[in-house]
């Protein structure tokens, strides 16, 4: 192995990208999802009515998209 140098120091920690941001926010998304699907399951057992969890999990996969698809849509550029 030959030594080419210095390896380019880190970033400052509290400097954040935007993959790292999308990640954190996607990560963010999931654990909420999961949370209102807990939450939607509780009030579906606790009422009689079925059904109607489908619907919740169904916006709230729709919302996520719409949101993943608005950051990648803002950040197009700096991605290239």
């Amino acid at each position: 192995m030959t030594n080419q140098g210095q390896p380019t120091p880190p970033p400052a920690e509290d400097e954040e990208n935007e993959v790292l941001r999308a990640t954190r926010e996607l990560q963010q998304q999931k654990e909420a999802a999961e949370a209102a699907e807990a939450a939607a399951k509780d009030a579906t057992v606790r009422s009689e009515r079925k059904g109607i969890a489908w619907k919740a999990a169904a916006g709230l996969g729709i919302g996520s998209a719409a949101v993943l698809a608005a950051l990648l849509y803002a950040n197009r550029d700096k991605i290239k």
